[in-house]
């Protein structure tokens, strides 16, 4: 039982950290500059899972593992913003490649995800009070 609280709760971090990543992206729509206020914009992040190695080659119910990945392949947006202070020499500021709408959807698969494993806790702990009740 306590196998499938682990996994449960490792997918519950995993999903907190899509969240998190996802409300860093949307947080940054428009971030033009580098932390160093050098002009480069925000680069969207996303979040990998993979099964927990050890777990895996074990043979028995793995959890989830997550990395942060930098998504370089996207090309920035460029607004026509001759006054901006980012504004290159033909007047286009360079914002970052970040669609709002997915990124949301992303957020509502993340959520849903994470209430799947808040619901396979609760039968985890139902299935064990159960047990419990049978032997005593």
């Amino acid at each position: 039982m306590f196998k499938a609280l682990d996994i449960s709760t490792s997918g519950l971090v995993a999903q907190r950290q899509r969240m998190n990543t996802i409300s860093g992206n949307i947080a940054n729509v428009n971030t033009t500059v580098d932390p160093d206020g050098n002009a480069s914009p925000y680069q969207r992040r996303y979040v990998t899972f993979m099964a927990e190695k050890e777990q895996a080659r074990s043979g028995n119910g793995a959890g989830v593992e997550y990395r942060v990945e930098v998504d370089n392949s996207a090309k920035p947006r460029l607004v026509h913003q001759p006054g901006h202070p980012q504004a290159n020499e033909n007047g286009y500021v360079a914002y970052p490649n970040i669609n709002v709408i997915q990124e949301y959807v992303n957020a509502m698969e993340a959520n849903r995800a994470y209430e799947a494993n808040i619901s396979a806790i609760e039968m985890s702990k139902e299935m064990s009070n159960l047990g419990l009740r049978i032997l005593g």
